[in-house]
C-alpha cells in the first residue's frame, strides 16, 4: 500500500497538473462544427471565421497561448504576449517544450518586467498589444489570456502625456510611505490605459473573451492582473482621495495632473462592458476540487477547509495542529468530552485571529463530526500565507508552515493530554502550485511529528532552524531532503495547496 506521504505527494501532483495551461485550456475552450465553426467557452458559444486575435500577459501565459493555438489552428489570425524576461529559456531547460510556441506561430512573444517590474521592454509588449485591441471590428472576436502573476507588471501604458517612469516614481513615493498595495493599484489603474477596463474599451466593437488564471484570494476579477478586461469599480475620486491621504497632490508630476483633471469622475458604467465575457479557467478553488477527488478515490473521507487560507504562517500552523487534534481525538472516541471541547475553542479563536475571508468554521466542524470513524481522513486547504522575516536562513512559506506543523504536533504528543496523537499516523504538506518557494528549488515540503522527533534524537535544534527561517536547510540536511516537495517549474500559479491526512493505526 501507498504511504501517507506518497498519498500526498499524488495529491499535490494531481493539483496542480488540473490547472496546468495545457489541460486547463482544453478544458475550457474547445472548437466545435465544419460549415460554421464555432468557439465554445464554458458553455457559451461564439461564431468563428478567419476573426480571432489573442492578447496575453502573465507568468503562465506563454504555456496558456501554446495551447490556444493549438485549439485555434487556422481561425488564429495573429496574436501578441508578454511574458516575463527569461521564461522561454527557463521553459527550455526545463525540458517543457509543450508550454513554447511552434517555429511558424502566430503569436509574437515580447519578453520584459524583469524582477517583475514594468520597464521599457514591458512598455513596448503593452503598446502593441494596444495597437492590436484598438484596431479590431465588430467581426472580430479577441481572445484575451490573463494569468495573475506578474500580469500587471507586463501591461504597464500609462495614459500620455504620463512616462513609465513617472508613473514609477509615483507609485514608489506611495510604498515608501506605506500605502497598501489594493491603494498601489487604484492609483496605478487609474493613471493606466489598459488596466481597470481599458483593454475591453479599446477592442470595441470587437467580441472580447477573457481566459482568466487567479492567483489572488478570493479570485476577484477587477484585482486580478489589475483587472484589464473588468470595469473598475474605483473613480479619480479614490484616486485623489489615496494622493491626498499621503500629501502628495502637491509635488505631482505636471502630466499627472493633466490626466487627473481631464479624467471622467465617474467610474465607467457596466453597461460599456456587454462585449465581455471573463471566465475563470484556474483557481485554487478548482486545484483542491480536484484533489478532493483523487482523494476520495484512494479511500479517504475528505473535507476542504478553504481556498483562502491567509495570514502569519505560525498562526496557521497553530490552527491546523488543532484540526489534526480534532481529527485524532475523534479516531480514540474523546471527541465529545471537555478535551474536544477544548480543542473546538482555540480552533474557534484561532480563525477569529485570522480572519480567513468566508471561512465558515463552525459548519466545517459539523461535518468534520460526521465523517465516522471508518475511514482515514484528509483535509484539504490552499490560499497563501506570509512569513515575519526574522532570521537570515534559507527557506519559503511552504517549508516554514510544514516545520511548523510537524514540530506543534510532536509537542502537543509529548504532553499528558496529547497521547492519543500517538494511535494516529499524520502527514501534512505544503507547496506552491508554481513549483516554487522562496530561493531554493523546493516547492514546499510534507512533514509528520516521528519526523521531528527523529530530528530531535539526532540533536537538531528544530526551533532555531524556525526562528533563523532556515527551514530549507533542516530538510535538506534531514534523511536526504526526502521531505522537501520538488517538482520544478510547472508553468502555472494558483497560489498554495496544503493537505492533511491522518488514518488511525
Amino acid at each position: 500500500s501507498m504511504s501517507l506521504c506518497e498519498h500526498a505527494l499524488s495529491l499535490f501532483r494531481s493539483a496542480v497538473g488540473t490547472v496546468r495551461p495545457a489541460p486547463m485550456l482544453k478544458k475550457a475552450v474547445k472548437l466545435q462544427g465544419d460549415r460554421c465553426p464555432q468557439l465554445l467557452v464554458k458553455g457559451r458559444t461564439f461564431p468563428v471565421k478567419r476573426n480571432l486575435y489573442l492578447v496575453g500577459f502573465g507568468k503562465a501565459v506563454l504555456g496558456m497561448a501554446a495551447a490556444a493555438e493549438e485549439i485555434l489552428g487556422d481561425h488564429l489570425v495573429r496574436g501578441i504576449v508578454s511574458v516575463p524576461l527569461g521564461i522561454q529559456e527557463s521553459l527550455q531547460q526545463a525540458g517543457m517544450q509543450e508550454m513554447l510556441l511552434k517555429l511558424h506561430s502566430k503569436i509574437q512573444v515580447i519578453e520584459g518586467a524583469k524582477n517583475n517590474l514594468p520597464d521599457p521592454e514591458a512598455l513596448k509588449g503593452a503598446i502593441a498589444i494596444q495597437e492590436l485591441a484598438g484596431s479590431l471590428t465588430a467581426d472580430d472576436l479577441l481572445l484575451v489570456l490573463i494569468s495573475g502573476r506578474g500580469g500587471s507588471a507586463l501591461l504597464p501604458a500609462p495614459i500620455p502625456p504620463i512616462l513609465l517612469k513617472e508613473k514609477e516614481k509615483l507609485t514608489k513615493m506611495l510604498a515608501s510611505q506605506g500605502a497598501a498595495i489594493q491603494e498601489l493599484n487604484i492609483v496605478r489603474k487609474t493613471l493606466s490605459l489598459l488596466k481597470g477596463g481599458g483593454l475591453a474599451r479599446l477592442a470595441y466593437p470587437a467580441q472580447v473573451v477573457s481566459l482568466i488564471l487567479s492567483d489572488v484570494i478570493g479570485d476577484p476579477l477587477d484585482i486580478i492582473a489589475s483587472g484589464p478586461t473588468v470595469a473598475s469599480s474605483h473613480s479619480v475620486q479614490d484616486c485623489l482621495q489615496i494622493l491626498a491621504k499621503y500629501n502628495l497632490l502637491h509635488n505631482l508630476p505636471k502630466s499627472v495632473e493633466t490626466v487627473l483633471s481631464s479624467s471622467p469622475t465617474k467610474p465607467t458604467a457596466s453597461e460599456d462592458y456587454s462585449h465581455v465575457c471573463n471566465i475563470i479557467i484556474g483557481s485554487n478553488t478548482l486545484a483542491l476540487d480536484e484533489a478532493k477527488r483523487q482523494a476520495e478515490g484512494l479511500g479517504y473521507a475528505t473535507l476542504i477547509l478553504s481556498a483562502a487560507i491567509c495570514g502569519e504562517v505560525s498562526c496557521v500552523a497553530a490552527l491546523y495542529c488543532q484540526l489534526v487534534q480534532l481529527v485524532c481525538l475523534g479516531f480514540a472516541s474523546l471527541g465529545e468530552g471537555p478535551l474536544g471541547d477544548e480543542v473546538r475553542r482555540n480552533l474557534l479563536q484561532l480563525a477569529a485571529e485570522l480572519e480567513i475571508p468566508g471561512l465558515n468554521l463552525t459548519d466545517f466542524l459539523q461535518a468534520l463530526q460526521g465523517l465516522g470513524r471508518e475511514r482515514p481522513v484528509c483535509i484539504l486547504a490552499g490560499g497563501e500565507t506570509t512569513v515575519q522575516l526574522q532570521g537570515t536562513g534559507k527557506g519559503g512559506r511552504n517549508q516554514e508552515l510544514a516545520l511548523r506543523v510537524g514540530l506543534g504536533l510532536n509537542r502537543a504528543q509529548a504532553t499528558e493530554t496529547g497521547s492519543f496523537l500517538g494511535r494516529c499516523e499524520i502527514v501534512f504538506l505544503s507547496g506552491g502550485t508554481d513549483g516554487q518557494d522562496g530561493p531554493t528549488e523546493a516547492a514546499g515540503a510534507f512533514c509528520s511529528p516521528e519526523l521531528v522527533d527523529e530530528a530531535l534524537q539526532e540533536g537538531l535544534d528544530v526551533e532555531a532552524f524556525l526562528s533563523n527561517n532556515d527551514s530549507y536547510t533542516f530538510f535538506s540536511q534531514f534523511q536526504g531532503g526526502h521531505h522537501l516537495l520538488v517538482t520544478g517549474l510547472t508553468g502555472t500559479n494558483v497560489m498554495d495547496i496544503q493537505s492533511i491526512l491522518i488514518r488511525a493505526t
